[in-house]
């Protein structure tokens, strides 16, 4: 059997794939002539997570890579109708990054709660000024989203004594649907966006939904930002329907310098770096190379992706 080529989208810092010595004909390519490349490799893995050049290279002619992996947990960068359609299997980061995230939403659950960007504002300006912060435990929160990630930041939440609805695609056990969303809203205190971007969830977060939350209520995207309706979140904090909210994903990334969200009161911007902790691109090399050796060796991969849904279903 001849040595299968694998074809990688570069992002520095590269991929560790020395494992694969010997067993991959590995090839480089950059977004520009990813085209021109496709047809030759029998595996795609998409390092540069943030590029949607897949979708723009994959409908072209000549064969297709009978496996794509994205070292991402989202798939809506690399999905188009062609993909969607061929037999090519898609699998992506599902595991490496719920507990990071779990525990960022935590840290900003408790700065929103503890008023610490307030703080640290006030210690810069070298002002002494008593305030009163808010108690946690006993709080509810709604985590929209039940896949790993959604349920990692449950669990997180939870150790805090925060009571924590998991809303998903459709009701099961543990888990409410899409029905239950708006009455939860009404009653939550800290609102998590967790879901992946599909289009029943494109622009879910807009002026309605905001309008039911609590003016006590906080708000946190960690999902996709399309999840979010931006302008509509900008006049909710300015008109002081919520109380707050932190943002690690945005519709357009880096977050352009005109964007009202840098100016939207008690608005915490972080740049897409929840799950980003140390060591974490090791470990995404590491499950491709594991992926890889199940691949070819025959065996059934995990993490693969229902390309209608556009994620990896639950069990």
């Amino acid at each position: 059997m001849p040595t299968p080529t694998l074809l990688v989208l570069d992002a520095e810092p590269l991929p560790r794939l020395g494992r694969l010595t010997g067993r991959a004909r590995i090839e480089h390519t950059d977004a520009a002539h990813l085209a021109e490349r496709l047809p030759r490799a029998d595996v795609l893995l998409v390092w540069d997570f943030t590029s949607r050049a897949v979708r723009d290279a994959w409908p072209g002619g000549g064969p297709r890579p009978r496996w794509v992996h994205t070292a991402s947990a989202g798939v809506d960068h690399l999905m188009c109708p062609e993909l969607a359609a061929s037999d090519t299997v898609v699998t992506n980061a599902r595991g490496i990054f719920d507990q990071p995230i779990a525990e960022y939403v935590a840290a900003l659950v408790l700065a929103m709660a503890k008023d610490l960007p307030r703080t640290l504002e006030l210690q810069r300006e070298r002002t002494w000024r008593h305030r009163e912060s808010r108690r946690i435990a006993g709080t509810r929160a709604v985590v929209v989203g039940s896949g790993p990630i959604g349920r990692a930041i449950a669990r997180t939440l939870g150790a805090l004594d925060i009571t924590t609805a998991l809303v998903g695609r459709a009701a099961r056990s543990g888990v409410h649907g899409p029905e239950d969303l708006d009455r939860l809203l009404a009653r939550a205190d800290w609102v998590i966006a967790a879901a992946p971007l599909t289009d029943e969830t494109h622009g879910m977060f807009d002026a309605r939904r905001f309008g039911l939350m609590q003016p006590s209520a906080r708000f946190v995207n960690i999902g996709r930002g399309q999840l979010v309706v931006e302008d509509a979140l900008a006049e909710a904090l300015a008109k002081r329907w919520i109380a707050g909210a932190a943002l690690d994903v945005f519709e357009t990334e880096p977050l352009p310098s005109g964007s009202p969200l840098w100016r939207a009161p008690d608005l915490i911007v972080s740049p897409h770096m929840s799950g980003d902790v140390v060591g974490w691109r090791d470990e995404l090399g590491q499950q491709f190379v594991e992926l890889y050796e199940r691949w070819a060796s025959g065996e059934p991969l995990r993490n693969v992706v229902d390309k209608q849904r556009g994620y990896v279903p639950g069990h």
